[in-house]
């Protein structure tokens, strides 16, 4: 496929300030209350922006960085919290698909997850792009790298039954707050992506213990394998 313009977003300030390093030509360009950093990265076009945290913001973001910049791929990049249990602090997980866990209509029959009344809930990511992200994965961290299911919500999961829950009943690999809102809009956009999580926290409970450590330590992971990934896209 041709990704002419590829647009990286990441949550937090943490999740993006590395990437902005790389980012030659820049511009910057505001619109929706989110600033975008337009310029060449590894030669590419590039649109970076932080999105905010949350799927409102995350999907504002995914729409105006189609209709505005008309990016050809998003990636989605950052931290996350481990449903798995064999996934370990620094993991990678490479989205497969992606769910919106707190999306409940149970009381209506519905499974959880499911969003009533579409033709899907569950939003498959591009096999190109999840290629690229995996070898890229395997050069930089080899070992550590995994593809499975991202599952997203407006919440912060840190207990350990709500871990178990979400890892047995939806099958998620990890949690984070924003990558599903990013896979429904580029599905109904028709266009490619990809989500790249490092695991901030263990599915044990201790999730509100080990975000602010590792934080940092798994956006820069994160950033390792977006940087060697453009360059091979």
């Amino acid at each position: 496929m041709n990704y002419g313009t590829i647009g990286i977003i990441g949550a937090m300030e943490q999740e993006i300030a590395l990437l902005r390093q790389e980012l030659q030509s820049e511009e910057t360009l505001h619109h929706a209350g989110i600033t975008y950093h337009v310029g060449l990265f590894h030669g590419r076009k590039t649109v970076l922006c932080k999105s905010g945290v949350g799927k409102v913001n995350a999907a504002v973001c995914t729409q105006v960085l189609i209709d505005r910049f008309g990016v050809d791929a998003v990636i989605f990049t950052g931290v996350a919290g481990a449903l798995d249990p064999s996934l370990e602090i620094g993991d990678i997980v490479i989205s497969r698909s992606s769910v919106q866990h707190d999306m409940d209509v149970t009381a209506l029959g519905f499974a959880r997850g499911v969003i009533p009344y579409q033709d899907t809930s569950e939003f498959p990511s591009h096999p190109d792009l999840i290629r690229v992200a995996k070898e890229a994965g395997e050069r930089v961290f080899p070992g550590r790298c995994v593809i499975g299911k991202v599952l997203s919500g407006d919440q912060f999961i840190a207990g350990r039954d709500l871990v178990r829950r979400l890892h047995e009943e939806l099958q998620g690999t990890c949690t984070e707050m924003e990558g599903a809102s990013v896979a429904q809009v580029c599905h109904m956009n028709g266009i490619p992506h990809v989500i790249i999580r490092s695991m901030s926290d263990k599915a044990d409970g201790s999730a509100h213990v080990n975000f602010e450590e590792f934080t940092v330590e798994s956006a820069n992971r994160s950033f390792a394998i977006v940087n060697d990934m453009i360059q091979r896209l």
